[in-house]
């Protein structure tokens, strides 16, 4: 039963492309479905994982891999559809490189770092789902999308910086601090 919530985690990520090929196939009701099928999905393994301790090592990794593999996605596919501005395109995909990078370059100098979500990071994640939704559901109703876009693209923004900026400021902190047993200079 334990593996229910990884079971979950995989189904979000095979989500990903049949989002993704809706959206370009102008089905912009069928992406929204299974958008929030996934964002459902999400909230269900959490709550699985946490209610009956069915935590596990690889849903630790499988739950962030299918958010982000979701979001990245559909963000780089609204705005390769010109649904959203290209910039905000670009500082969400840069703000999750960056975090990816930052794991890998601590790895690779044998100081791993252990990214826990910040409260920033988490209403981040809910603004950009928010935005993602409202976009979705105002193409498939084939309404104007410039006052949603315009209203949700700054905020998103804002939140996409500084969680990013607090991700970094973690990171440097992390990095600053010599590991045990290390005599380097």
């Amino acid at each position: 039963m334990h593996k229910i919530p990884n079971l979950i985690s995989v189904v979000r990520l095979l989500l990903v492309p049949l989002t993704v090929w809706l959206l370009i196939s102008g089905a912009y009701g069928y992406a929204f479905t299974t958008f929030v099928v996934a964002g459902v999905s999400d909230g269900l393994d959490g709550y699985l994982a946490r209610r009956f301790d069915w935590r596990s090592r690889l849903g630790s990794y499988l739950d962030p891999l299918a958010d982000k593999a979701l979001l990245v996605s559909v963000f780089v596919t609204l705005g390769f559809l010109k649904l959203i501005p290209a910039w905000l395109v670009i500082v969400v995909v840069s703000r999750d490189a960056l975090i990816v990078g930052a794991v890998l370059l601590s790895r690779l100098m044998d100081h791993p770092v252990h990214v826990r979500p910040l409260m920033v990071s988490k209403v981040n994640t809910v603004a950009q789902i928010v935005l993602v939704v409202v976009v979705l559901g105002t193409a498939a109703l084939g309404k104007p999308l410039d006052m949603p876009v315009d209203w949700g693209s700054i905020p998103v923004a804002l939140l996409t910086a500084l969680s990013g900026a607090a991700y970094l400021a973690s990171w440097l902190r992390h990095m600053a601090e010599q590991p045990e047993g290390d005599n380097r200079p």
